[in-house]
């Protein structure tokens, strides 16, 4: 591949303003000390951060090689990495004298991340999510409803994250005055990738010093799931400069042919879209091709572009777990470690099971659990075939 530099603000030029505005406010914002204090306050007393680095010991046994750490960004608030850039969009949007926060989600922790900050600093609020999605993730829309947001259905397309996407993105252009777009991932126009690896770098940041007080050293690989790659990036980015792997496991659903996983490692090809230039899975005549996972946060077509740069330069290593694998970790942590992560983090953990028995004893792997699995409950129900919870649903339904 010749070398490109990913990112930009591919943007209509009504859009323009608003962005340089936001940029202003972000670079003004890294060197406040009042804005670095709030901040640091929400993180500590509103988050939960740090959240806890585990010694997977059981696990680690079993694997028969590295020794495992897992990161649980599920102990936050909320229960996923995601409330960390919301909290720094929310108070960027104050700043800027916004009143309303716009979102879109896919597996609705980014949804409920943005509700549950709108209704902490008094914003209003509403969440643009495909159709699909819903279906899949309702007990998060439920949450986002009881705090205080109107969830917008997408129904057309392929009624998912892109989707949604769009109709934020349209939404915001006519609602410029009085609405900030608080994008989910590190994705979209300058400066939202920077601004939101700005804020997730805390991830890495608290990797390396939870890892300094427990081994006295650097661990030899990182590994966290990516859709966009706001886990991701925020997990590796402290360790970019050192000897230190980096692996991004993507979806790679249930094969290899278009439509059946959302894997940029398979098929991802340059582009343009939704306001960046990055890698994304495309048709032939470069439309934006149909996706795949289990997970609803790993089905995104498009590639962070700072995670793309790092690929291209081979400092990325970019792997896939296919869908039954995915759920296969989630059982093997669980059942080993006590420990229920997200679907999409189980991607990392299926990434683990694979790399850390090939790995020396006296080696470290951290992997990312950007979120816990309370979520995917019914996913979960539906994958391990479990028809006594199936018996509680129509109960539930009779009695409602």
């Amino acid at each position: 591949m010749t070398h490109e530099t990913f990112g930009g603000a591919y943007v209509p030029e009504m859009l323009w303003k608003t962005l340089q505005d936001l940029i202003a406010a972000f670079e003004n914002a890294k060197k406040d000390k009042v804005f670095q204090a709030e901040f640091a306050d929400l993180l500590k007393n509103f988050s939960g951060r740090p959240t806890p680095l585990i010694f997977a010991e059981r696990a680690t046994k079993r694997l028969g090689g590295a020794k495992v750490y897992l990161k649980n960004e599920g102990a936050n608030h909320t229960g996923a990495h995601k409330i960390t850039h919301c909290l720094g969009q929310g108070l960027l949007a104050k700043r800027l004298g916004k009143k309303m926060i716009i979102a879109e989600t896919g597996a609705g922790q980014h949804g409920v991340a943005t509700a549950t900050v709108a209704a902490k600093l008094g914003l209003e609020c509403i969440v643009f999510m495909g159709s699909e999605d819903i279906r899949r993730q309702r007990p998060n829309v439920f949450l986002m409803e009881r705090l205080g947001a109107k969830v917008v259905p997408v129904e057309y397309g392929s009624k998912t994250l892109k989707d949604a996407v769009n109709e934020a993105l349209k939404f915001w252009m006519e609602n410029l005055d009085k609405a900030h777009y608080c994008i989910g991932s590190v994705l979209g126009p300058k400066p939202y990738p920077e601004m939101n690896r700005y804020f997730q770098s805390i991830i890495g940041r608290e990797i390396r010093s939870e890892l300094q007080e427990r081994e006295a050293k650097l661990p030899n690989a990182v590994i966290a799931c990516v859709g966009g790659g706001s886990n991701a990036i925020g997990s590796f980015h402290d360790f970019i400069k050192d000897d230190v792997r980096l692996i991004g496991v993507e979806a790679g659903g249930v094969g290899k042919k278009v439509g059946q996983h959302a894997s940029r490692k398979i098929a991802g090809r340059v582009g343009i879209f939704q306001g960046y230039k990055s890698l994304f899975l495309q048709t032939d005549d470069g439309q934006i091709s149909p996706t795949h996972s289990i997970s609803a946060g790993l089905d995104y077509p498009g590639l962070g572009p700072e995670l793309a740069d790092l690929y291209q330069e081979a400092r990325l290593e970019l792997t896939y777990a296919l869908d039954k694998e995915a759920v296969a970790a989630v059982d093997f942590f669980a059942k080993s470690e006590g420990v229920i992560s997200a679907l999409e983090s189980a991607h990392a953990l299926a990434e683990v099971r694979k790399v850390a028995p090939k790995m020396p004893k006296d080696s470290i792997i951290v992997a990312t659990i950007s979120g816990r699995g309370d979520k995917d409950l019914f996913n979960f129900a539906r994958a391990f075939k479990d028809k006594s919870f199936r018996d509680f649903l129509k109960d539930e339904y009779e009695r409602y």
